[in-house]
């Protein structure tokens, strides 16, 4: 019972989150051969509310390429993305810890929005986000990866600089001090709620399966289970890249990599096993400036996608204009994609790459654990010897 009740009160270690993650990432894959993301179905979210309001995309190039069939409820993607808002919150109210959170600066709402909007962009530009472009695009052996990781960390620097300028922190808010501290409402009753909603999204699982619509009940599993992870082990990609320039923690990062080597090793497995292709996508000018724009925005906004879902299902109100400026900023480049331009300009000219075809499965997997293990030794020595970001080292005087 003790350890039951640590299990949904404790926080988990961000290794194990991650572990876990990376272990259900390839075991999806096997499954439906996709992959675990989010903002393909921001995108196609974008495109049914655009048809809503009577707008014919059925000549958006961008559209065609991620398939806008049926509705969100009828998709694999969907039922992740949902399950995983899902998940999130039925730990959250296990825990007793739902409490709607108000910025007291409210210029961070508009922060929030501008960074989700810009997020966005660059997700899509990049043809995916922290998942399918980073975390599990690197177990997928595809080239794009690696470009799209390398701006990430280069856009979270340009980001780190922007938020730590006055204009955009604004001026402090004062608060009286001695006030007698606030006596916390008992919120005894969220664990009964949240085990009523995981009883009700069960149910909607059992329907699934009896009813042949067996892809949707793996999606919706997978997806609350992805959810449970990321919130208990508050995983977030802004504070894996963003921790280092500030302050010189790299937990975050390390566990992240941890995850990326584990998947690796289990999704070329599942290849070479199922005879399946590895998911690849295209390496061009855009995913590096999709990353940049990408790690640039989720500075601004607070969080990535990840982060952001389960902070937004904790009660965070500056996270819901994240999440909608995510879906204004996918939608947006989706428009953009050939009513603009930004396809010939920025992504024809590039190419599928994967490490597979180029090299084989042993030296493709070969050299990603290697690139990975470079990557966690960096990331060690960074955590061991900085401390609040670049330019300030273990032990030396502050210049």
């Amino acid at each position: 019972m003790t350890t039951l009740r640590k299990l949904f009160t404790n926080y988990w270690s961000p290794y194990v989150a991650m572990g876990i993650a990376g272990v259900l990432s390839a075991l999806y894959f096997g499954i439906t051969n996709t992959v675990w993301a989010v903002t393909g179905e921001f995108t196609r979210f974008g495109g049914h509310i655009l048809q809503l309001f009577g707008i014919d995309i059925s000549d958006w190039a961008y559209f065609d390429l991620i398939q806008m069939k049926g509705s969100t409820f009828d998709r694999t993607d969907g039922w992740i993305v949902w399950g995983m808002f899902i998940g999130a919150l039925i730990m959250i109210l296990l825990s007793n810890n739902f409490k709607i959170r108000i910025p007291k600066q409210k210029r961070r709402l508009v922060q929030g929005l501008i960074g989700g909007i810009i997020a966005g962009v660059g997700a899509r530009l990049a043809l995916g986000c922290n998942l399918a472009a980073f975390f599990t695009g690197v177990p997928q052996f595809s080239f794009h990866a690696w470009i799209f990781m390398a701006a990430t960390a280069i856009g979270t620097y340009v980001g780190v600089k922007i938020v730590s300028t006055r204009w955009w922190k604004g001026k402090p808010i004062l608060q009286k001090g001695n006030a007698a501290p606030a006596v916390r409402k008992s919120r005894k009753v969220q664990p009964y709620i949240g085990g009523l909603v995981a009883v009700v999204y069960a149910g909607l699982i059992v329907y699934f399966f009896l009813n042949g619509k067996t892809m949707l009940g793996v999606a919706a599993i997978f997806g609350a289970a992805f959810g449970i992870l990321i919130e208990r082990g508050q995983i977030c990609f802004t504070s894996a890249f963003r921790d280092l320039w500030i302050s010189g923690r790299a937990t975050m990062t390390k566990a992240i990599i941890l995850g990326m080597a584990i998947s690796s090793v289990l999704t070329l497995i599942v290849i070479l096993v199922n005879g399946v292709d590895p998911i690849t996508k295209i390496a061009a000018p855009s995913t590096f400036i999709g990353g940049l724009l990408f790690g640039i925005g989720i500075v601004l906004a607070g969080g990535c996608e990840t982060g952001m879902m389960y902070r937004l299902m904790e009660g965070q109100v500056i996270f819901l204009p994240v999440f909608i400026g995510n879906i204004i900023g996918a939608t947006f480049l989706a428009y953009a994609w050939d009513h603009l331009g930004v396809f010939d300009l920025l992504v024809k000219s590039g190419a599928k790459i994967n490490l597979i075809s180029v090299m084989g499965p042993a030296w493709a997997l070969i050299v990603t654990l290697v690139l990975l293990a470079v990557g966690y030794i960096v990331a060690s020595y960074w955590q061991k010897n900085y401390r609040f970001g670049v330019g300030f080292k273990k032990g030396g005087a502050n210049k």
